[in-house]
This record gives structure tokens, sequence and C-alpha cells, in this order.
């Protein structure tokens, strides 16, 4: 790999924070993800269609895909591009929802049940909100909390366009919601740096990716998860994901949440996680996912509260 061109590229102060947490042959992997044309990735809506469907509309559309083994609803599209794709019914009918494995993984992990009470802390665009109503075929009860009023309007687009009719979508800072709410899980994607979703052919890289991003996004990250404990029911849990691969935003953060809070890591497991390519952590039990041409950056945790 050219250093001259990563020099142009990648902040100097991320590769010196990826060196010291991952190593120098850790880190080339990284930035080789980094530079990778990641494959469009889609997961199906149960709430209008079917795999079997989707699956028939891309083979008479000589579309090639690939199925993913962990997630039966996950397509990989290995000869189109995402206008291609948008050019299909079953994308214009909400039938199908492009996103990226890695953050198809939150609300699996989050495990979602029919008739629970679930919060997205922070919802927009509405991927995972519209996943969870998805995995519970529109029978659990799911509150979408986004503060931007302009991507609460995104999130309410993509809501009705994928006929998750039992959302109900909150304009307000999750933290700020009030104290005597309840939920039986909640799902906090947080706000971050970005740093597993760098895209290394961007010259724009430092026009927004910074050192005082991931410190506020730390801040920010800890003062929600703090919310969400309140929030949430004794013995129930919250998952917490980032799509960033730095520790200062993961497992420090989780860290400080565990030395404030009564609760305590699940370890994330589920078939076919092998076959994930990871990053090492230092907190057994959550998981952070190598950038490559398939998957984005991504850290995901899984907390409980204790009784």
């Amino acid at each position: 790999m050219n250093n001259e061109l990563l020099r142009n590229y990648i902040p100097d102060f991320l590769l010196q924070m990826l060196d010291k947490q991952y190593g120098k042959d850790i880190k080339e992997e990284i930035l080789k993800g980094y530079f990778s044309k990641r494959y469009v990735t889609f997961r199906v809506n149960r709430i209008k269609t079917n795999i079997d469907k989707v699956e028939k509309v891309l083979i008479e559309n000589n579309i090639e895909f690939e199925k993913v083994s962990w997630f039966k609803d996950a397509f990989i599209i290995k000869d189109r591009l995402e206008e291609d794709i948008q050019r299909l019914d079953v994308y214009r009918n909400g039938e199908i929802y492009l996103q990226s494995l890695s953050s198809m993984l939150p609300p699996i992990i989050l495990e979602p049940n029919e008739g629970e009470d679930i919060l997205d802390m922070t919802a927009a665009p509405g991927g995972k909100t519209t996943q969870i109503s998805s995995m519970t075929e529109n029978k659990a009860n799911i509150t979408a909390c986004e503060k931007n009023k302009i991507r609460a309007e995104k999130l309410k687009y993509n809501i009705e366009m994928q006929g998750a009719n039992r959302v109900f979508i909150m304009i307000k800072d999750a933290r700020n919601i009030e104290d005597f709410f309840s939920f039986d899980k909640i799902l906090l994607d947080a706000p971050c740096s970005g740093s597993g979703t760098l895209n290394a052919n961007d010259s724009n890289i430092e026009k927004y990716f910074s050192k005082e991003l991931i410190d506020k996004s730390s801040k920010i990250q800890l003062s929600l998860l703090r919310k969400a404990t309140k929030i949430i029911k004794p013995g129930k849990e919250i998952v917490y994901s980032t799509c960033s691969i730095l520790d200062v935003e993961n497992e420090k953060v989780i860290n400080n949440i565990l030395k404030e809070e009564k609760l305590e890591i699940v370890p994330i497991e589920f078939d076919e996680l092998e076959k994930i390519p990871m990053l090492n952590t230092n907190i057994p039990g959550t998981i952070c996912i190598k950038p490559t041409e398939m998957y984005e950056g991504f850290f995901v945790a899984k907390l409980r509260k204790k009784k």
C-alpha cells in the first residue's frame, strides 16, 4: 500500500491511534478495509414480502447475489450498484431496505420479541428501527427517538415506506427522555466519529473527521448510556453500538458506565458469528467488526441492568 497516499488521505492522529490500539499488522488490514469498495447489501422487509419473492426478482433481473449465513433476510449484491437496486419495484415499494451488513447486527443482538416495549434512542434514518419492526412483523411497540427535525422527517418517511405502523416517533434529544418511561429493550446506536466507515479514497476526510469529534462523541455516548440505564427495566437489556473501531468510543465508554451503574455484560452469541471478520476487544463478550469489502467497522456490546 502506498504510504504517501495514506498520508494524504488518513489523518496522522488516526494512524497513530490505530497503531497504538491494534499494532502495525492489524492497522494495515484496517487501512486495506478503508480503501475497499463495499458491496451493495440489503435486507428483506418481512412486513411487506418474503425472502423467496425477493430472490425470484433478483434472478429474473439477472442480478448476481449471495445470501448471508448469519441473517436469512440479508443479501449481498455482487454485480450491481445501489442505483440499480433502487430501480427495482421491490425497493420502490419498501419491500427491501438498503443497509450495511454491520448495521444489521445490533437489532439481531437485541433479540426483539412481539409485545415488547422497545426504544431506539438515536433512530434516524430508521434502518435499525424498521429492521426491528420487520423482525417482529409489526408486533412490538417501538419508540424511535431523534432530536434533529430534518432527520426525523427522513425517519418518518422510511417508517411509512416500510409499513412499520407500530412505531411512535419522539422528536427529542434522547438524553432528555423523562425518567418515568420504562422499556423492555433499548437499542443505543450512538453518535460516533465513524472511524469504522471511513472511505480512504475520499480526499475530504479531514473536513468531517477529527480528534475533537472523537472526544465529543465519547462524552455524548456516556451521557446517552446513563439515560438508557435509568429507563431500562431491571433485568432487561441495552444494546450499545457504534460505527467506530476506537476503544475511546467503545470499551472505555462501556467500562465507565459499568463503574457507575448496576450493569453487567451479556456475552454476544449467535449462530455463524465466527464467520464475521473481527478485531480484538478488551472486554470479553463484546464484538468489534473489522472494515472489509463486505463489512463496515462496528462495535457492539450488550448490557443487562441488574435487578
